[in-house]
């Protein structure tokens, strides 16, 4: 299967990079996870935060190809434990690509979440988007660790 992760803006705590790196280490066995890293809107024009949203939604729809799986992340998707979000991810392996798309400072616009696939919520709890970055990472490479029947899970 081949993963992408669609983000806003550079992850800027080093702590979270240093995460995030360790976890696509992890994942190379199974997933060379690919991070598109498009600009953040809200830097220019925070005022407004519908320009901000549909400015992003934009910039990823250019990259969004016809035949991606796209899963968005937002608070209204659906909630996966990890027994079934493992299971989820091995249903997709047929797919081209797959492609993660986690908002800016101010979440995803309606038109970005149009062209979904799949809404994802990784947690009833609400966290930075920089954050969610980290948590997803590990969340795919936990899946793995299911599916190929390692005790990482327990």
């Amino acid at each position: 299967m081949n993963l992408g992760l669609i983000q806003f803006g550079k992850t800027k705590d080093r702590w979270l990079q240093e995460g995030i790196d360790e976890y696509l280490k992890r994942l190379e066995p199974w997933h060379r996870v690919q991070i598109i890293q498009l600009p953040d809107a809200s830097i220019k024009n925070s005022s407004d935060t519908n320009a901000v949203m549909q400015k992003e939604a934009e910039a990823a729809l250019k990259v969004i190809q016809a035949d991606d799986y796209v899963i968005v992340l937002d608070e209204a998707g659906k909630q996966y434990n990890s027994l079934d979000f493992s299971a989820f991810l091995t249903n997709l392996s047929e797919k081209r690509r797959v492609l993660f798309v986690i908002g800016g400072v101010f979440g995803v616009c309606e038109s970005l979440k149009a062209r979904a696939d799949e809404l994802l919520s990784l947690s009833p709890l609400t966290f930075t988007h920089r954050m969610a970055r980290l948590i997803l990472i590990e969340q795919i490479y936990r899946a793995c660790m299911i599916r190929s029947g390692r005790k990482y899970h327990i």
